[in-house]
């Protein structure tokens, strides 16, 4: 009876993948509509059945990398490594890097679509059991390629975030924020990690990963939380404390929210000439192809913007319930969008020391790890936002491409983003388990 019960759910998990690809609409608008200051914002649409155009997994081809600008080069800073997710660069120029994927998550995906979306999401790579560790990279001689690699911290809980206060490293695992002791030139790190401040996890856990920066003076650690669900299907009290970043102080742990109503915030970063903080965010799905777009935007303390009763201001979202037209009117339009469904997630602002040609030398990289919720697909690739005077200006402009193969299979998905002490910008790539180096071949 096990075995017969077990293929029929199989066969029915085929046949309802196979219907709601079949099924999926496709976008009525391109992605660049849902760009820029002011995207295009169409009607939603909603069906039983969500879009699913999933690009599935393959890994690099022998000989075939990313495309870059003219007057850069790609090199593979690091290769065969487990899906590698975040990056931070050291005061010495060695880089960290997240080696992480999902923890468990057993009341996650619960039911006939749960258990569907789990299949295909293994499909796009995302289902490989975590590392758990971070590894250090060191390019001693200056050529581009890591020669040495080290487990740095290991035996962690689905780390993300990292950043150095001093002599402390902050890391950000699922669950918690914990800080270890660090000297210069460390290759590892054997010292327990002492507990800063727990972090929302628990059996959902939906929007796992768990992103921090610190303040200008060391003082406090902004740390993000991503929702328990797409849009509170799950209750609003399954949120408490979700879809925020928080601001803790270092040495007590004490903390509170400091912007709220956003879905799935990741990359943090400060703006070099203004001095804001701005997050990139994962916005909503299920509401068609074309919405909604993710978006980067400054962060204002108290403000509040939109999840789940609204997106892009007051564009209700009347799938929410109860509805709350008080904090949708509250509701602050984000700064730029990023485009429909392109799970954007990485971020490093550019300062103007970065080797890249001179139109990348102020703006922010964003790391785009691809599409589901799509047809076509949107994402798969780095691009970088200009910037003047302390806010977007232009259009973007593609960075690191060729990231699918000319069939709709992913080679490869960018996530964390760093510009590193030589100028060279690093992305990391967790389906090619790699990490990606771009930088200028001439002097500007």
């Amino acid at each position: 009876m096990r075995i017969a019960r077990c293929g029929t759910l199989a066969a029915l998990a085929v046949a309802l993948t196979s219907s709601m690809v079949a099924c999926s609409e496709t976008a009525r608008l391109p992605v660049e509509a849902g760009v820029g200051p002011n995207p295009t914002l169409p009607p939603p649409h909603k069906s039983l059945i969500p879009t699913v155009n999933i690009a599935p997994a393959s890994g690099w081809p022998e000989g075939v990398k990313p495309a870059s600008p003219a007057q850069t080069a790609v090199t593979a800073f690091a290769s065969e490594l487990d899906h590698p997710r975040w990056l931070y660069v050291l005061p010495n120029g060695d880089v960290l890097v997240a080696e992480t994927n999902a923890p468990p998550k057993p009341e996650d995906g619960k039911g006939i679509k749960g258990w569907v979306m789990k299949r295909v999401m293994k499909r796009a790579g995302a289902g490989v059991p975590s590392a758990n560790r971070i590894s250090l990279l060191r390019d001693a001689n200056g050529d581009g390629v890591a020669e040495t690699r080290s487990v740095f911290l290991e035996r962690l809980n689905s780390p993300f975030g990292m950043v150095l206060v001093g002599t402390d490293l902050y890391v950000a695992n699922s669950d918690a924020v914990l800080r270890f002791p660090y000297k210069p030139g460390d290759t590892r790190i054997a010292a327990p990690g002492v507990k800063v401040v727990d972090l929302p996890a628990g059996p959902i856990n939906h929007h796992w990963t768990k992103n921090l920066i610190a303040s200008q003076d060391g003082a406090k650690l902004f740390v993000t939380v991503g929702s328990n669900s797409n849009v509170a299907e799950r209750g609003i009290d399954k949120e408490e404390g979700r879809a925020a970043i928080w601001e803790v102080d270092v040495k007590t742990g004490d903390h509170r929210i400091f912007a709220s109503g956003l879905r799935n915030p990741n990359g943090l970063g400060w703006e070099p000439r203004g001095g804001a903080l701005w997050t990139v965010v994962n916005e909503r799905d299920e509401l068609g192809s074309d919405l909604v777009p993710d978006y980067m935007t400054s962060l204002t303390a108290g403000a509040f913007y939109g999840w789940p009763y609204s997106y892009y201001g007051p564009h209700v979202d009347d799938r929410v319930s109860p509805q709350r037209p008080d904090l949708v009117a509250k509701a602050i339009a984000p700064d730029y969008a990023l485009g429909p469904h392109t799970a954007s997630l990485g971020l490093a602002f550019a300062d103007g020391t970065n080797t890249l040609p001179a139109n990348f030398r102020y703006g922010a990289f964003v790391g785009q790890h691809g599409s589901w919720n799509r047809k076509p697909h949107s994402g798969y690739k780095v691009i970088f936002v200009p910037f003047e005077g302390g806010k977007p200006s232009g259009k973007p402009l593609d960075v690191l491409t060729g990231f699918l193969s000319p069939e709709g299979r992913a080679y490869g998905r960018p996530v964390g983003v760093v510009v590193d002490k030589r100028g060279g910008l690093l992305v990391a790539d967790d389906v090619g388990n790699k990490v990606w180096r771009v930088a200028g071949t001439t002097t500007q």
